[in-house]
Formats: structure tokens, C-alpha cells, sequence
């Protein structure tokens, strides 16, 4: 089928295609109740339908046959182990650990938190929790115990699950005493803490709260699936909210299982039995989505990667994994392949390694620059995918349909919309725009199967924030365009335009122009407030590395390429080299904090923030260059 037939009959009987979809997945009763409307008056997708996912994913290709092929490869170049399970093996260690749950009194709709490292134990408490009905809530490993006990107090756990300690490049950070102090912060007290007990740290257990993985594990019989209804919630992903208090992203196991299941095919090209690598963690959307469930359910090999795109121990560490392992998908951030280009500009790692398995690297997590894309196409040789999604989506929302019908692609875009997702650009009043006019991305009623049902124990934080702006639909917060030919082009979130002397401008598109510059490594572009034109963009450029060149010389160079690409309109006549960027730990530059830094006003440092120290940094140069000023 080609692309145009696939997604046009997604938007036109939804019901039919989804139906058709629904199919390919084993349920216990198969779904006759395709999309309905729940008492809030959402759309909700096979109602009637009962499953578990964990059956999917893992009993169910043991019992095609496919118990011996390999399942999940653990590779943790900081602790120099690896390791593989098969899906037998998985199966078992599943249904050992669902036994532990279950004799601390987890059932259906309990919620569990998982706060844990990169390993393979992480995946088995999360696939443990979907076996019993319960729920999930993964907080990332090593979040700060402030944040991880709102995160406890909003799921009300009846267990955590945690390990002893996490791995970065060089230190070991103990994953128990933030865990315990979390505890002592949250108002809501869970029943019971698992800790996995690794090598480098052995926590000091608390009699009568605390019960030892490994130790449980011994004793613990065997628990079965337990069937779950297409709506009941899977899990709980909490994402940032602007209020301060993060929201509950909740997910169905129906439309779930089923969507991501598509997707492996669909956008991935990817056949059971071949190896997967989305070089995500699990704390975040992608390593749910691409790391946990999306290949097994579609009987892949799935790879758990415990490092860092560089210095574990160098540049070329995606391209050893890929070698290793005859990966044939790679999926991970564009900034991971920006930190491989400031490190390795010229790529010589890449050279080292047979890669010749590897088909197709795909990108996601934030907007890709057309320097970063360029890049890697001409350094690899290999296809480069940039597909947009969000945490509230737990899937693509546009890409190209790798498995389906491959498009040719334009740097800058993530090509086309996904079959399911009717993408509409709306002006302020909440019109549909003509095509190549910038506006606010929203997708039309009903979203595909997947996408967020509501915020977890708050459905009117759910209506305010996507769907009252314009309705019958759902608004994703991110501008941009559609073309001609259909391609969406994501410009940013709708707060990252700016308004110069009454011009609306996109940094993005700014953002465009100063990385294609040969020197520059990464950069955020930012509207700061001007007296007289209301603002003006300013560039904070990171460097590639062993590149000298005189900052003013740069400044000047950046100036004329915006200059020329956009004309004197933009107002751009500031560009400022930085040793870095305050970034969060999945790779997005914090340009709010940025524009809070550079407005004057009081800012909270996020929780998600990979390093702290970045941000007094870059507000020491805003001072000094006398950027900082108040509105």
C-alpha cells in the first residue's frame, strides 16, 4: 500500500484501519468497541477488548516458538558488562518478579514507582508491574529526591521499586538515599521498597520498608498475566508541567500495544527477529515506548545501553554497539549526534567499525537542525529519519514511513504525517492556515490510538491545557508549517516565536543558520527584550572542538548568514560563544530558562536539568555582556 492510501484511509474510517490493526496483536477477547467516548466525552480506543501486554511481548512468542531468540541485550561500557536474555528467560524473570510484587499485595490498578538505572532489571520490574494489571510510573534514576516524592505523592504507590546505584561517565550515584529521603518528604508513604542490589554499592536496607531484589526473588513462585481491559492504564510518565507540578501522561494498554506495534513496521522497517536500538532511557517516552515494549511486542531484539553517545570511552561508541550487535535500526537524539560531531567532526570513529547491518538512524526528542542532519548523512552514508512526537503521544505524530513507503526527505522536516494523525495548522483565532504559513500544529479529533487518555488523576488539567484552545482538536504547543507536498516542518514550541518591530519571527529557523556555520558545534537562539523594537534575537554558540577562531570575527560571520538567509528584518547582531548549554537529560536546550535569564525574572532550575553549573555559567556572560535586562 502506498503512503497516501495508508494514511488517507486512517483519516476517513479510522474505525476500519485501526480495526485492521487491532488484529495483529493477541488479545484474549478481541475488541468489537473499535472508538467510543468515555463519561468525560473522550475518545477512547478498543473499550471492550482484554489483553495484557506483557502476555503480548513476551509469552506470546515463546509460545510461537521464538523462546530462544534473543530478547534483550544489556551492554554497559561503565561497568564494562554485558549480557542477553531470550525471551524465555525474560518470560520467566517476568513472572518470578510479578510473584515478589504480588506477595507484597500489588494487584490490578495498583500503581508501582520504578526508579532505576539502565539495566535489564528495570525492564523486568516494568513488564512485572503490566502482568498484574498494575500501573507504572518510571521517575528517571538519580532524580532528586524534591522530585521524586511529588512524583510518589501524585501516584500513590503501594510499592517502589529501586537499585542501589546508578553509573555516569565517572561516578557512581547512590540511587537509596535520595530514594529514602524522598520517602521522608512525601506525604504518601508506600507499602514497601525492592532494592536490586548492584556490584559497585550496597545499600543500607531499612528493616520492615526495604526488601532485597535478589533475595525475593529466590523464594518467590511464579505469577500468571492478568487480563486488563484495551482502557485500563498501563502506566503513569510524568512530564513537565508549566505549573511547576509535573502531569501524569496515561497511557491505555490497548491502544498502546496496538499503535506501537504498527509503528515497528510501519516507520521503522523492522521484522521479528531483528535488533532495535533506541539509545534512549527508560525514565524517559522513548525508552517506554522503543526501548521496553515496542520491540517485543513486534518479536525484535531490543538493546539496554548503559553509557553515553561519547567518552564511554569515545566518539565511537553508537557505532560499536551498532557493530556488535548487527543493529539495524538506531534511534536516539539529535544532540547525541551533535556531541559525536564536536568530538569527532570528520568522523574517523565511523570509519572503525562494521556498520553494514545498520539501515536507517532515526531522530527524535527535539527539533533537528539541518547542520546535525547533513552531518550524519554525509559522514554514515546511511539514511537519516527525523520524526516528531511527544510524551503525551508515545509515538510518532510525522515521520517517513521507512517500512511502508519511503519518501525523500528535506532537512528541516519530519516529513509527513503519521497514518492517524489529521494535522491541521491553525492561526490564533483556531482557523486551519493555507499551506506554508506558520501557525500552531494541532491534530483533529480523534487522536490516534496511543496518545495520553488524560493526566492522571486530573482530567481538567487535561482539557485546559490541549483541548480548550481550539476545539475539536489537539494542541501540541509546537509551531511550524506544512509545504506544498504535505511535509510539516517543526519551527519550535509556539513560545520560542518572537516579535520584532510587530515581525513574527521563528529562532528556530535562526537557529538553522548559525549551526551550518563551519565552527559552531550546537546553538540556541533566544528573544531577549529590546526598548525599542519590544525584542531581539540573540545566538549562544557552542564550539566544535579544536576549532580557534575569534569570537568577533564569528559574531560577524553569523550576523551576515542570518542577514542574508532571512534579511536585516530579523534584528540579529548578537551571537556569544559559550562553553555550554544548559540542556535537560534527554539532550533539549532549556531556552525558557534561557529567555527567564536574559528577561531578568526569578526561575526555577528543573529537575530535569543534566547540569546545574550550566546555567550560573551562561547567566555570569548574559551580566557581563549586558544582556540581562527586565521587561
Amino acid at each position: 500500500m502506498s503512503y497516501h492510501a495508508e494514511y488517507t484511509k486512517s483519516v476517513e474510517n479510522p474505525e476500519i484501519f485501526w480495526a485492521e490493526k487491532a488484529a495483529d496483536v493477541p488479545w484474549y477477547k478481541q475488541p468489537q468497541q473499535i472508538l467510543s467516548k468515555d463519561e468525560n466525552g473522550i475518545y477512547r480506543w478498543f473499550a471492550d477488548g482484554e489483553m495484557n501486554t506483557a502476555y503480548m511481548a513476551l509469552d506470546y512468542h515463546v509460545e510461537q516458538g521464538r523462546g530462544e531468540q534473543l530478547a534483550v541485550i544489556y551492554d554497559s561500557p561503565v561497568t564494562d558488562t554485558r549480557s542477553k536474555l531470550t525471551y524465555r528467560e525474560m518470560r520467566d524473570q517476568v513472572a518470578l518478579f510479578a510473584g515478589v510484587l504480588k506477595q507484597q499485595g500489588v494487584e490490578k490498578g495498583d500503581r508501582v514507582v520504578i526508579y532505576m538505572p539502565m539495566i535489564p532489571e528495570a525492564l523486568i520490574a516494568m513488564y512485572a508491574v503490566a502482568r498484574l494489571g498494575a500501573v507504572h510510573s518510571v521517575v528517571f534514576g538519580g532524580f532528586a529526591p524534591h522530585e521524586l516524592a511529588v512524583r510518589i505523592e501524585d501516584a500513590e504507590p503501594k510499592v517502589v521499586i529501586s537499585a542501589s546505584c546508578g553509573i555516569e561517565v565517572k561516578k557512581v550515584i547512590e540511587y537509596k538515599p535520595m530514594l529514602d529521603e524522598a520517602i521522608e518528604l512525601s506525604a504518601h508513604k508506600p507499602e514497601a521498597c525492592i532494592i536490586f542490589q548492584r556490584p559497585q554499592v550496597q545499600a543500607r536496607m531499612i528493616p520492615g520498608q526495604d526488601i532485597d531484589w535478589q533475595a525475593a526473588m529466590e523464594k518467590a513462585q511464579p505469577a500468571d498475566c492478568v487480563p486488563v481491559k484495551g482502557t485500563d492504564p498501563l502506566y503513569v510518565l510524568y512530564t513537565s508541567g508549566t505549573t511547576g507540578k509535573p502531569k501524569g501522561v496515561q497511557r491505555d494498554n490497548g491502544g498502546h500495544a496496538v499503535a506501537l506495534k504498527y509503528s515497528m513496521k510501519a516507520i521503522y522497517d523492522m521484522n521479528p527477529g531483528e535488533v532495535f536500538w533506541a539509545a534512549s532511557d527508560v525514565g524517559w517516552v522513548v525508552g517506554h515506548s522503543y526501548i521496553v515494549y515496542a520491540p517485543l511486542l513486534a518479536g525484535c531484539t531490543t538493546v539496554v545501553y548503559e553509557g553515553k553517545p561519547v567518552r564511554t570511552p569515545d566518539a565511537g561508541a553508537f557505532w560499536r554497539v551498532c557493530a556488535d550487535y548487527g543493529v539495524k535500526a538506531l534511534f536516539a537524539a539529535p544532540t547525541a549526534f551533535r556531541a559525536i560531531k564536536k568530538e569527532d567532526a570528520e568522523a574517523l570513529e565511523f570509519g572503525k567499525y562494521d556498520t553494514s547491518a545498520l539501515k536507517t538512524i532515526f531522530m527524535a526528542g527535539e527539533r533537528l537542525d539541518p547542520p546535525t542532519y547533513d552531518w550524519t548523512v554525509a559522514k554514515t552514508g546511511k539514511p537519516v529519519v527525523d520524526h516528531w512526537w511527544q510524551t503525551e503521544t508515545g509515538w510518532a505524530i510525522c515521520g517517513n514511513l521507512m517500512g511502508i513507503e519511503p519518501k525523500p526527505t528535506k532537512p528541516g522536516s519530519s516529513t509527513l504525517p503519521i497514518p492517524g494523525y489529521n494535522i491541521q495548522i491553525l492561526d490564533a483565532e483556531g482557523q486551519p492556515l493555507p499551506r506554508g504559513e506558520q501557525g500552531s500544529i494541532a491534530i483533529k479529533l480523534p487522536l490516534p490510538p496511543s496518545c495520553l487518555a488524560t493526566v492522571w488523576g486530573d482530567f481538567e488539567r487535561f482539557r485546559t491545557g490541549y483541548l480548550a484552545e481550539a476545539p475539536g482538536y489537539y494542541t501540541t504547543g509546537d509551531g511550524g508549517y506544512m509545504d506544498d507536498e504535505g511535509y510539516v516542518f517543526i519551527m519550535g514550541r509556539t513560545d520560542d516565536v518572537i516579535n520584532v518591530a510587530g515581525h513574527r519571527l521563528s529562532t528556530g529557523e535562526m537557529e538553522e543558520i548559525v549551526a551550518a556555520h563551519p565552527a559552531v558545534a550546537e546553538c540556541a537562539v533566544i528573544g531577549v527584550n529590546d526598548p525599542l523594537k519590544g525584542q531581539a534575537p540573540i545566538g549562544l554558540v557552542l564550539l566544535k572542538d579544536g576549532v580557534e577562531t575569534e569570537e568577533e570575527v564569528l559574531e560577524k560571520e553569523l550576523v551576515a548568514m542570518v542577514r542574508k538567509e532571512i534579511g536585516p528584518i530579523a534584528c540579529f547582531n548578537r551571537a556569544i560563544v559559550v562553553q555550554r548549554l544548559p540542556k535537560t537529560r534527554s539532550g533539549k536546550i532549556l531556552r525558557k530558562l534561557l529567555r527567564q535569564i536574559a528577561d531578568g525574572k526569578e526561575y526555577t532550575v528543573p529537575s530535569t536539568i543534566d547540569d546545574p553549573a550550566s546555567l550560573s555559567e551562561i547567566e555570569e556572560i548574559m551580566n557581563e555582556q549586558g544582556l540581562v535586562t527586565k521587561a
